[in-house]
């Protein structure tokens, strides 16, 4: 969304040109808002005398000077400019006031969570509203008594936080479904002789939000009532508050569409790169990513000398024989598998077709290193040796040894050589919850200091032939990924990926200069994803 205007920050920008002024033009013919201004102070005055309202002491007045500056006399003390306190001009026909001078607000009362009852009168709390209306859960009630009727909501009353880390989120109460109580820390505005929809707007508009956030005090995010009292209100014409209010209504259906244009698009901006890497794979894979060339050599001619060197390492005895040596032919257009000497037909186990050029074979047969897991470690504060633990397979294909712990030098001899870790051994975390799964690719370049590493019980190590390229086979489990992770087993706190269940993977194996051609496309195109 870099670049590109959000909903809210249209929703702002048409508040702020509302409470300027700039949305709807103004009507000659309309009453200017200093007769508003007066006729209010005149009706709350005739509240007072009625003994309906107590008396402001420190009641402020705006006013224009000669020199056309506004200021601001509160009480009985001298008149002080306040033209730098102003934030931006508003037509002649407006006036700048306090909320106090528009509406009535008032903390909610202080309940003692002791005594809400499950019926009764309901408590409305900071947490039980937000912009789009009542919150239906965990509801509580209070018995009601006349004593709390300066507390009852009515329609067109704004809610405001006055407190935590909501402070500022407000509700302009459209329906009341049944009476309603606020608790304290939840101030309502009752608006007094100006719009209240317009009032509202003014509350929502950047102009109220930037000070609530610079009067928010620095250690307990509170807000008080002295300071909402105290907002500063561009007041129009009524009859312009109507025109600003329909106006607005009519642009904020629009600004709805797009914001829901705007969820899709960033959830699919989100899901893309996954979604298209997973799909590149896919045709990589399956031979679709790049052109076959007839040149190559058959992936069967490397199969065949990928054989020979696993018989020469078994023959120097640096890795076992495998009991259950699989070998993949196809024979009448169907796949078989020799197994123990019995041929078995797999095509119902064959994922996908491959190209003619290619092979199917499963992992176990294609590594110099029998696929397993590392050692339980015992952990020393320093040495030369660490350890390659599931945390530090950061992400796909990148390694942090930065995260690794040291093995004590007292266990190492345990420690046979193959086992240490080698430029492009493929690793997969192994057991637990979130990143079991994962693939990574270690590199020299990621060791520090040139030490030793060793991976730890929790990590199965995959180290390719040489004749074969350990990208190609590092992107194939990468689209195996979804797979492995849903094929563990074990209880919710121990799942464990087994490394059969690696090892027993069919691989498609093209040429080996297709395969080159495949992670040279692949990596350009994963780079571009994620730049």
């Amino acid at each position: 969304m870099e670049g590109r205007m959000t909903a809210q920050q249209l929703k702002n920008s048409i508040l702020q040109m509302a409470v300027q002024g700039k949305l709807v033009p103004q009507d000659a013919n309309d009453e200017p808002a200093s007769v508003l201004l007066e006729r209010i102070r005149k009706e709350k005055e005739q509240l007072i005398k009625d003994g309906k309202i107590k008396k402001n002491k420190k009641e402020s007045y705006i006013f224009r000077g000669a020199d056309n500056l506004h200021y601001e006399q509160i009480g009985k003390s001298e008149p002080v400019c306040i033209a730098d306190e102003l934030p931006f001009d508003i037509p002649d026909s407006w006036e700048w006031c306090k909320l106090k001078d528009v509406a009535f607000v008032n903390g909610g009362f202080a309940f003692k969570s002791t005594d809400f009852i499950n019926k009764g009168t309901r408590v409305i709390r900071i947490s039980d509203f937000n912009e789009n209306g009542f919150i239906n859960t965990k509801i509580v009630r209070h018995k009601y008594d006349d004593s709390l009727e300066s507390f009852l909501l009515q329609k067109k009353n704004i809610l405001l936080c006055m407190t935590g880390g909501t402070v500022g989120k407000s509700y302009f109460v459209t329906t009341l479904d049944e009476p309603m109580i606020t608790n304290q820390r939840v101030a309502t505005i009752k608006i007094f002789g100006a719009l209240e929809e317009y009032v509202n707007l003014v509350i929502l508009s950047p102009i109220t939000q930037k000070l609530i956030n610079n009067k928010k005090n620095s250690t307990n995010d509170n807000i008080s009532i002295d300071t909402i009292n105290n907002f500063i209100i561009p007041l129009p014409p009524l009859k312009e508050q109507e025109r600003i209010v329909e106006r607005f209504g009519f642009i904020e259906t629009f600004i709805q569409l797009y914001r829901i244009n705007e969820t899709k698009l960033l959830t699919l901006n989100n899901s893309f790169p996954e979604s298209f890497k997973k799909s590149i794979l896919q045709e990589a894979i399956q031979g679709k990513l790049v052109p076959q060339d007839e040149n190559d050599e058959p992936a069967s001619v490397l199969l065949e000398r990928i054989r020979a060197e696993k018989q020469k390492l078994i023959a120097e005895g640096k890795i076992k024989k495998d009991k259950n040596e699989s070998v993949i032919f196809r024979r009448d257009n169907s796949h078989y598998e020799k197994l123990n000497g019995i041929e078995l037909c797999v095509d119902e186990e064959i994922p996908f077709e491959i190209p003619e050029s290619w092979e199917w074979v499963r992992l176990k047969n294609l590594v110099k290193k029998e696929i397993k897991r590392g050692k339980s470690p015992e952990y020393s504060v320093s040495s030369n040796i660490q350890v390659f633990a599931q945390k530090c397979n950061v992400k796909a294909g990148g390694i942090d040894m930065t995260l690794a712990k040291y093995l004590d030098n007292t266990v190492f001899p345990k420690y046979p050589k193959e086992e240490y870790m080698r430029d492009s051994d493929i690793v997969v975390n192994s057991t637990g919850n979130g990143t079991l799964g994962r693939i990574g690719m270690f590199h020299d370049s990621d060791r520090i200091n040139k030490n030793i590493i060793v991976p730890d019980s929790h990590v199965t190590v995959i180290r390719t032939s040489k004749f074969l390229s350990a990208d190609y086979i590092f992107y194939v489990l990468n689209y195996y990924q979804p797979y492995l992770e849903k094929s563990c087993s074990g209880s919710t706190n121990q799942t464990e990926l087994k490394p059969a269940v690696i090892s027993e993977l069919f691989i498609p194996v093209p040429p080996i200069n297709e395969q080159r051609r495949i992670v040279n496309k692949l990596s350009k195109t994963i780079k571009l994803l994620t730049e």
